[in-house]
């Protein structure tokens, strides 16, 4: 995409010498892409099927969620989809006019904060695991764990949510750049976060390996290790990480790049490495939910937070 130094193009609004005053007066007839909040017109039919698609996982997610009682993983889901639906209408409208602001803040602060939820949902499950395996064979107990990851997922979400305000209000280009440095921190806080989770999964099953005879001998915990939808639960939710850190390290290449970058700008990269990657993660903690695979066993796997200390025995 080329660059324009004219002061007015600087900004997602209109330059001087246009006759059109605001971006509620632009439509594609009257005003080129270049002004609009994006140098393409997002595509209906791709944000429509995803819109959709996150709309039928909300639906699972309750009813699955009601049946299974898994209730603190369905809420955090739910969450997260309709906060994905809610983007994607405003990619939606967006398509019909690019030039408005509302929609634009809607996907914009929407789909950034929405894998927030997607992995306190994870944290959650991994904190069970870890009961049903041995809280002995990790570093830390699971009350510890759930706890200090989602305060880290609370502080990233006020930064990603923070830094969307800053670029609304905003009316120069420093501003702006300000609220896209705080919600690069948000998404860099949680890549750091997804990062030490992987290190600390890594351990947890290195010591779960060396100590086979060790794990929990408590009669439920036994009958939910060796279900194959357990097994299958294990490599979807680590699939699920995945796909949500590579979506938010993306993000983080997409923003500093700013508002008139190469990738904010094009529309086949968001919706691989963003629509996609948030979707297959969305589809892997419906699919293979923790209430299947724990089949019945979810509250008795549960962790007690009044533990004497944050940290295990450790092996």
């Amino acid at each position: 995409m080329s660059l324009y130094t004219t002061p007015g193009l600087l900004i997602r609004d209109h330059p001087y010498n246009y006759t059109v005053n605001s971006s509620e007066e632009c439509t594609l007839s009257t005003c080129s892409l270049l002004q609009a909040q994006y140098t393409y017109d997002p595509s209906l039919t791709g944000n429509a099927f995803v819109a959709s698609f996150f709309s039928i996982l909300l639906l699972l997610q309750l009813i699955l969620g009601s049946y299974y009682r898994t209730i603190g993983f369905t809420i955090a889901m739910s969450c997260g989809l309709i906060l994905e639906i809610i983007g994607y209408i405003g990619r939606v409208q967006m398509h019909f006019n690019p030039f408005i602001q509302q929609p634009f803040m809607m996907q914009l602060i929407c789909v950034t904060i929405a894998p927030v939820f997607f992995t306190a949902a994870i944290y959650l499950c991994l904190s069970r695991i870890i009961v049903v395996y041995g809280t002995h064979l990790s570093l830390l107990l699971p009350g510890a764990i759930a706890i200090s990851f989602m305060v880290s997922d609370f502080f990233s979400l006020l930064l990603q949510a923070g830094g969307g305000a800053v670029v609304e209000i905003a009316n120069d280009v420093a501003t702006e750049r300000i609220g896209i440095h705080l919600t690069v921190a948000g998404i860099g806080l949680q890549v750091a976060s997804l990062g030490l989770l992987l290190l600390g999964c890594a351990d947890f099953v290195r010591r779960c390996r060396g100590m086979g005879k060790a794990l929990s001998t408590v009669e439920a915990h036994q009958k939910i290790r060796r279900k194959g939808l357990f097994r299958s639960f294990l490599g979807g939710l680590l699939f699920a990480t995945l796909a949500i850190l590579t979506r938010s390290t993306y993000r983080i290449f997409e923003l500093q790049g700013g508002f008139h970058g190469k990738l904010w700008n094009s529309e086949v990269d968001f919706m691989v490495f963003d629509g996609t990657m948030v979707a297959l993660a969305s589809l892997c903690l419906t699919v293979l939910r923790p209430g299947m695979a724990f089949h019945g066993y979810w509250d008795a796997a549960n962790f007690k937070l009044k533990n004497k200390g944050f940290c295990g025995r450790g092996v």
